[in-house]
């Protein structure tokens, strides 16, 4: 028997593709309202996720399932104090986080998994995080791992518990997040005690899929991914503007240095912030040619963008999640999406082989649990 999932803001499926690889683990239904996301994830699970997780409709759908284990990675919002404040829960109404509280409260599921983006943890001088942790350990009553109760009943964690870097988890990007795992205290009650010293995965398990970044570029990329001449000479008057005033902000050639070569973290900004994972990629015939979608001739430097190809090898899709048994790679994108959106959907995904090892965390957990 396999534990249900559920995948709540799902994306186009990269922490749902971590648990079924980690084995285990299969989904049972999704919710996602990105038009463009939701064609993504159906041409790669054969199904349409398009859900409102905030709607009483979807609510009653999830109650209705038998399931295990819900999967968040929501977005991050602000929390303000709301009602009668007479719990955290009430504290967080309003926001995403509250619909998932509010599926969890209803549905007790065995555990979850949330992620988010590091920033999280600082967020209004930390009032955010410690809300979502105390709505999730006192009010709804689960064991969250890596948060321990004191004395007086206060809750007491490091941040360095839930923060964890996908450079660590056999891929070169550096994209630290925030990832939340716990245990339903009221079905497991004393058998938790066990998990006081478990802490999340801090690494990969097997041999990283890339060493450096060397390994994952694609080498004599079209032209269309090269900076005009125009733009790039705006990029470094750019940098140079805030390295004179001490900011060191500016574009960044990633594959170049003596150091180990390492891409920053992609954003989910539709393609914008790409020039934080500049490639020097020099080729015949790319020098001065003019293209149609471009303000002036190409670079003379060979300085381009990374591919959609190179930022799905970052996450996992490409090479890695999608392979079947013989070796041959099923990810791909619909030919309906364009590549503006491409960009924008990895860039709003997990890493999906740090997702994997969670699962893998998780699995030998409830196992253990449930025996």
């Amino acid at each position: 028997m396999k534990y249900k999932t559920v995948d709540l803001f799902a994306g186009i499926g990269g922490i749902r593709r971590g648990f079924e690889i980690a084995g285990g683990f299969e989904n049972v239904i999704s919710a996602e309202n990105d038009e463009y996301a939701c064609i993504t994830y159906q041409h790669l699970f054969g199904e349409n996720p398009y859900n409102d997780v905030t709607s009483e409709e979807f609510k009653k759908k999830i109650a209705d399932i038998s399931y295990d284990v819900l999967l968040a990675g929501f977005p991050c919002q602000t929390f303000s104090r709301a009602g009668k404040q007479e719990g955290f829960l009430d504290q967080t109404r309003g926001t995403l986080f509250f619909d998932i509280a509010d599926i969890l409260n209803k549905t007790r599921p065995r555990a979850f998994l949330l992620e988010n983006v590091d920033n999280l943890i600082s967020h209004n001088k930390g009032t955010t995080f410690k809300i979502i942790i105390e709505t999730l350990a006192k009010d709804l009553e689960y064991y969250v791992v890596g948060v321990e109760e004191g004395s007086e009943g206060k809750i007491e964690y490091q941040a360095s518990a839930f923060i964890r870097n996908s450079k660590d988890f056999g891929v070169p990007q550096n994209r630290p997040r925030v990832y939340m795992v716990g245990f339903d205290k009221r079905r497991y009650s004393k058998k938790l005690n066990r998990l006081h010293r478990e802490e999340l995965p801090r690494k990969r398990s097997k041999k990283p899929i890339y060493k450096d970044l060397d390994e994952l570029l694609e080498y004599q990329a079209s032209p269309e991914y090269y900076l005009g001449q125009g733009y790039l000479e705006t990029l470094k008057k750019h940098r140079l503007r805030h390295e004179m005033k001490g900011n060191g902000f500016g574009y960044i050639v990633v594959n170049e240095g003596n150091r180990t070569h390492i891409a920053n973290a992609i954003l989910a900004t539709g393609g914008s912030g790409k020039e934080r994972n500049l490639i020097r990629d020099p080729q015949e015939g790319v020098k001065g040619l003019c293209i149609k979608s471009k303000r002036s001739p190409l670079n003379n430097e060979g300085i381009r963008f990374m591919t959609e190809r190179e930022w799905a090898k970052l996450q996992g899709f490409l090479n890695y999640a999608f392979l079947d048994k013989d070796g041959t790679d099923k990810f791909s994108f619909p030919d309906t999406v364009k590549r503006s959106q491409r960009y924008k959907q990895l860039g709003n995904s997990v890493t999906i082989p740090v997702i994997e090892e969670i699962a893998k965390f998780m699995l030998k957990i409830l196992k253990d649990l449930d025996s």
